[in-house]
């Protein structure tokens, strides 16, 4: 099926306040006790790597173009963002299913081990994961930076596979980021629908101690869920994290090593033909960096 991946125009991030964020979704104290999924970007279906070997670009898609995944050197303009730091963790890489020996690798994530990387989900027709996170991605960067953020992605397809996941988080460590997102889409049963997004629990273990990061991880993620069901009219997930549209994790190495407030958003569904529609329209994916970075924003000016 052609996909719809003309560039809409962009806008200005709007920073809203705390109680307009978290007042466009019900983030009850019920909790975010989701049950746990296997695989670091939180799937609640398996991911087979032969749904998401499709990573070429669909037909009628124009690619987005490569660029680096260090900071970008044009000078930024002057915003409410100017002097802070994000980083933009584009899940899985479309190179990753010609490197699976590779991204099987065990790596430790402080409390065991984990394969280094997955291959990603894909939408029945073949669009994947991998691809969808990238552009989400790259709209997300030029909002942000048109509020002053300096903005590094973890890697832009730059690379033949990964960063593993330690080294993801690493990235975010080491550039001392204000926040840190990770950009998924979930791999479930059809019917499940929404977005969700994972909040790092308090662990400390082996190289990871998250204790420093949990309250504002937490706070991170509730304005990103808020403002993203109001911008792109988006549910919280029907299926995880009990409509609050939030889920906490103990075993994803990208929120246990990270030593910076950081979050995993699942935008999606890609296995409902539902959401497929939505996470395949360039329009909507427009909507959805638009509205994690109108989360970021109003974390970073709360």
């Amino acid at each position: 099926m052609p996909y719809d991946d003309s560039p809409p125009p962009t806008r200005r991030a709007r920073p809203l306040s705390v109680a307009a964020a978290l007042a466009a979704v019900c983030l009850t104290a019920a909790g975010c006790g989701g049950g746990q999924e296997p695989g670091e970007a939180g799937a609640a279906s398996p991911r087979p790597g032969g749904d998401a070997a499709t990573s070429t670009a669909p037909t009628g898609e124009q690619p987005e173009p490569t660029a680096s995944a260090s900071p970008s050197a044009k000078p930024l303009p002057k915003g409410p963002l100017t002097g802070r730091t994000v980083v933009i963790d584009p899940g899985h890489n479309p190179g990753n299913r010609d490197h699976t020996r590779e991204i099987n690798r065990q790596v430790d994530i402080g409390t065991g081990r984990k394969e280094c990387d997955t291959t990603g989900t894909a939408t029945n027709d073949g669009y994947a994961e991998a691809r969808f996170t990238l552009d989400v991605s790259h709209r997300l960067r030029a909002l942000l930076e048109a509020e002053g953020a300096r903005v590094r992605l973890t890697h832009d397809a730059d690379r033949p596979f990964g960063p593993c996941i330690d080294e993801r988080a690493r990235i975010g460590n080491e550039a001392k980021a204000d926040a840190v997102v990770s950009v998924h889409a979930d791999g479930s049963s059809v019917g499940n629908r929404g977005f969700h997004v994972i909040l790092p629990a308090g662990v400390k273990g082996g190289g990871a101690d998250t204790s420093e990061i949990v309250k504002s991880s937490a706070d991170l993620g509730a304005r990103i869920a808020g403002h993203f069901t109001r911008t792109t009219g988006s549910a919280p997930s029907n299926y995880i994290g009990g409509n609050t549209g939030l889920n906490t994790r103990d075993d994803l190495g990208g929120l246990n090593l990270s030593t910076v407030p950081k979050v995993f958003v699942e935008c999606g569904n890609m296995r409902d033909p539902k959401d497929a529609a939505l996470l395949t329209s360039a329009s909507w994916r427009q909507k959805a960096a638009q509205g994690l970075a109108d989360g970021i924003t109003s974390y970073l000016k709360g």
